[in-house]
């Protein structure tokens, strides 16, 4: 066997052990201008394992949106899904969408996902599920648009 060959059965054991230990969940991020909800719930999204949000962390309502909130929220959320057993993480980020609201997360989503990450959950897949109009309602702004 050359030098920079693995053996083949040790080396991929604990690699595979791993993967079968996994138990995911869903974390749903609802990250607005004024708020960061999280709200973690087993991998069908029946049953609600924690739900926490920026405002619960801080007093001051202009902190409720910012990074600081959403870390502090995801890292509680985090701990309370590990002693329930999950040990992996699908994301579903949303943003008030709609005919008009902003389109965009805000501040707090990333923030919160970097910090599950910290807490050691495996991150698996990261989604967009902000809805988006398709017909419906006439945006507000009159005949010619919101003239600025």
């Amino acid at each position: 066997m050359k030098p920079n060959q693995r053996s083949g059965n040790k080396a991929n054991k604990p690699k595979k052990e791993l993967r079968k230990d996994l138990r995911w969940g869903v974390v749903h991020i609802y990250a607005s201008y004024n708020d960061t909800i999280l709200h973690i719930t087993d991998i069908t999204g029946n049953e609600t394992i924690t739900t926490t949000s920026g405002g619960m962390m801080v007093k001051s309502d202009r902190m409720e949106s910012s990074p600081t909130a959403a870390m502090m929220a995801a890292k509680r959320a985090a701990e309370i899904a590990k002693d329930k057993g999950i040990t992996g993480l699908h994301v579903k980020v949303r943003a008030p969408g709609g005919h008009n609201g902003p389109n965009n997360p805000g501040p707090g989503a990333q923030a919160a996902i970097r910090a599950m990450s910290r807490m050691g959950l495996r991150i698996g897949i990261i989604e967009d599920v902000t809805p988006q109009p398709h017909g419906g309602c006439r945006k507000k702004g009159g005949k010619r648009g919101r003239r600025v």
